[in-house]
Parts: structure tokens; sequence; C-alpha cells
């Protein structure tokens, strides 16, 4: 959320004032976007990485504190979890040489934070699940100190008035209950940040969602929860129940869901603010003393912090950002589709086939989503969530196809003009792209690599379940550190 907030006790007028101030800021919003001038002039990209921590027996390290405090670097954040961090790398451009830069800069802040793990009897794990998480791991205890946790978990509980319940049908079943949003910190991600200019926004965004399920098949790396085998991309399926204020009572009505992709196509980044206002309450009714509308008046650049907040508490996988930076205002699509992992140089080739694609989409003259009905976007993403590089989805002129034959014959060059347009040195471009071909060649990305590792453990090594995902683990880790992309790995 980028929010720090102080203990709770809201009551109804901090709701109605709230409610009234986030309005006036979004007024002010499209005041802006209709008369103000945003940071645009150079397309600006920015990446997050979330981490677990484990410890040498390969199940989840509650130390996130105690190395953040021995690191004191500002790049790095605690998450939900006790066993998470997140590392915010400093926004660059990405033309010439920017993609060996981004890797030069995540390398050496993940060295110096595995040396204040290995400190604490830990390491770093790039995973979008970890396997040897338990139901006992995932409880309200081992949520971080960071108060908006805290605050957030009783809100959301609150909103749904009853336990929350985990039903996930992939290969195996996972059926439970919790009393927490904890589960929901089982869930790390890379986020891809990509600034643009208020006119282009919404082609940018509605190319991001077009293509959301191939970046989930192509990068799925979370086969595994409490044991079982599930979705390629389990993330994906938890995060959208682990944080679900609804009963089912307003699941049958209709009420949206606060983990969200969305319904329809937009026109402007407003259609988005402005959905939230409309169709969320609150979860922080938080204000603060900026009057919007005074500052515009002043010539200043409104922070519009209510605005902002809700917006951090409704989780589209493809987020609209505002944001202020050195006194200017700017925008941004913020990517939260794909897991972390498996290593630095598989996260940096996500990053090239989305700021290449998305780039190539938004600008093509027959834009993508004329083409292709937005409910088809959604049941592409779910259906790459569950199946990976296997997934069939829908795209245009080219029916029901398999992800990993669609991306290298359609996809692919397609990345690689969008990088050019930003600049991206061939070597560089040919590199990370290359990556994503030889995985959809292979059919080896995180998730399938998992799985075999775990069959090979159980039905010829004849570990059970629980041994086969902690030696798989254990494997996963000494190959992370190589930095080998993940359809190099050896099943052994």
């Amino acid at each position: 959320m980028g929010k720090d907030v102080s203990p709770l006790g809201f009551s109804r007028e901090d709701r109605v004032r709230y409610r009234q101030k986030v309005r006036r800021c979004l007024d002010v919003f499209a005041l802006m976007l209709d008369d103000f001038e945003f940071d645009a002039e150079r397309p600006t990209t920015g990446l997050e990485i979330e981490l677990n921590l484990v410890d040498k027996d390969a199940e989840p390290a509650m130390r996130n504190a105690e190395i953040l405090a021995n690191l004191a670097d500002p790049t790095f954040q605690t998450e939900l979890g006790q066993f998470n961090l997140e590392l915010n790398a400093r926004p660059r451009m990405i033309e010439g040489d920017g993609f060996a830069d981004y890797q030069h800069d995540i390398q050496a802040s993940l060295g110096r934070a595995e040396d204040r793990a290995n400190k604490a009897d830990a390491t770093i794990v790039l995973i979008g699940i970890l396997p040897t998480l338990t139901p006992r791991h995932l409880v309200l205890g081992n949520l971080s100190s960071n108060e908006r946790y805290w605050a957030l978990n009783e809100q959301i509980v609150d909103a749904r008035g009853e336990d929350i319940g985990l039903d996930i049908r992939g290969v195996e079943r996972l059926q439970t209950f919790t009393d927490s949003i904890a589960p929901e910190s089982a869930c790390t991600s890379v986020q891809f940040h990509l600034q643009v200019s208020p006119d282009a926004f919404a082609s940018y965004w509605n190319a991001a969602q077009s293509i959301a399920g191939i970046q989930v098949g192509i990068g799925a790396n979370s086969p595994y929860l409490y044991g079982k085998q599930l979705w390629a991309e389990t993330r994906i399926a938890l995060f959208e129940q682990a944080t679900d204020t609804r009963p089912d009572e307003l699941k049958s009505q209709g009420v949206r869901p606060r983990v969200w992709f969305g319904e329809r196509w937009i026109t402007s980044i407003f259609d988005l603010f402005e959905e939230n206002v409309r169709y969320f309450p609150p979860l922080l009714p938080i204000t603060d003393d900026e009057d919007p509308v005074e500052v515009l008046h002043n010539g200043g650049v409104p922070h519009l912090g209510e605005l902002r907040l809700h917006n951090g508490t409704i989780y589209r996988w493809n987020r609209p950002v505002y944001d202020v930076t050195n006194g200017r205002p700017h925008l941004r699509v913020e990517n939260r589709v794909l897991p972390a992992g498996p290593t630095v140089v598989d996260m940096l080739a996500n990053a090239a086939f989305y700021f290449g694609l998305v780039r190539d989409l938004a600008e093509a003259d027959r834009p993508i989503w004329s083409q292709l009905p937005f409910t088809k976007a959604e049941e592409n993403f779910h259906a790459a969530a569950r199946r990976g590089l296997d997934a069939r989805v829908y795209w245009p002129r080219h029916g029901e196809v398999r992800i990993a034959d669609l991306v290298p014959d359609v996809l692919l060059p397609r990345a690689a003009a969008g990088l050019d347009r930003f600049g991206v040195a061939p070597r560089f471009r040919d590199q990370l792209l290359g990556i994503i071909g030889e995985r959809c060649r292979t059919g080896q990305n995180g998730a399938a690599w998992q799985t075999a590792m775990v069959r090979v453990a159980e039905h010829k090594r004849g570990m059970d379940r629980t041994t086969a995902l902690h030696h798989m683990l254990t494997r996963y880790g000494e190959l992370q550190r190589t930095n080998d992309p993940v359809h190099t790995w050896p099943i052994d």
C-alpha cells in the first residue's frame, strides 16, 4: 500500500470524512488530467521483487525484522509475512544497456541482503509460493510488525464477517479456512512499472490486460501450497481468495472482489479510479490534512493521499498508479501478474517480454483490444494460471492455441519490435527474449521444473511429499544462485 497507518479504531465519522475526501480527490484528479502537465517525456521503468526467507532446513524463516535492521537499506522493506522482504529497484530507462544495469543493481542488492540473511541463519529464495509452507506458518502471529498489515487484516476480516475459505481445485484439491489474511503472505511476486502519459495510459493498460494470461503462462512458478499440487500459478487463486471481503451472499449478488481482473476495456485512467470510488468501500479510512482543491488552486501539485491509499487496497492485476516525484506528478501502469523468480535473469527476461510486447500492442494501428473480447482476456488469464505453458488461450486470427506455440511464432517478434522502440541494445533484446523462446521450446518454466523434480523424488527416490518438497526447494536455491535461466535446470 505504500503508507504506514496508526493503531485503529475507525469511527462512523472517519468513514464519512474519508469517503468525502476521496471523492474530492477524484474531482481534482479529473481536473489535472484535463489541464496539468504530467512527467511523461521518457518511458521510465521500475521493478519490485518480493523475497522469501528460509532456514537451513528449507523451512520459512520468520526473521525479516532482524535482517532489515542489519541491512539499513531503504531499497528493502517489509512485506506481509515475517518471512518476506521486498526489494524496490531504482527506476530507470531500459534503452541501451538498461537491462544490464538492472541486473547488476539487483544482484548487488540481493547479495547484500543474502549476507545479512546468512548472519541470521537464513537464505533468500525467489519463488512464487514457498512449497514448504504449512498452515502453522501462515497465522496472524507471523504477520510483520508494520501496523498497516494488522490494520488491513482487521478490516478485511471484519468486512467478511466470517472465516475466509480457501478452495483451490487443480491437479489436487485444497480446502481449508483461515481466520486472517496471513495466507496472502505466501504470494510473492515481481511487479513491473511503466511510466506513461495520460493520453497513452488507456492503450497501455488495455494492452497489459490483453497479455496478462500469456505472461502467467510463460512465467508460472507456484505449483504447490500446503503440500498439494494445485495450479501452475497457484498464487493467482490464493491471492484472489485470501483477501476476499465478500461472504457467499455478496458474491451471488455480483459484488466485485477486491482482487480484480476488471470487466471492460477503458478509455482513460480516470475510468479505473472512478470504479474504485464507485464500487469499493474504504478499508482504511485515514485522512490527511491536504486540501487538494486549495493546493491545485495555488499552483501546487496535490498528492491525493486518500485516493492513492484507496487505490492501494484494490488489488487489480494491472493497477493504475498516480504518484508525485520531485514535485512532478506522473502516471504508471503497475503490472502485478507474475511470481518472483526463479532467477534474476529469468525475471529480467519476463520484464523484457512484457515491456516490449505491451509497447508494440499499445502503439499498434489496430488495437488488440478491438479484436479480443475482454471476457476472453480474463479466461486466458485463469486458463494460463491453471496450466502454464500448456494452456490453450484465445488470440485474434489464431483462435485457440497453446501458449508455448503462440509466443515464439507470433508474440516474440512483436516484443522485439517494442524493445527496439525503447532503444534496447540488440544483444540484450536477443538474450532476454531468447530465454522466453527457450522456455516455450523446452516446456520448462519454474512450475514445470518444480513439479518434475517432486515427481522424480517421489517415484524414483521413494520420498514422501513433504520430504520431496524440501529436497526440491533446497535444489532450487542452489540453482537459483547460479543465475542460469530455469529452462536449463536439470531434473535430478
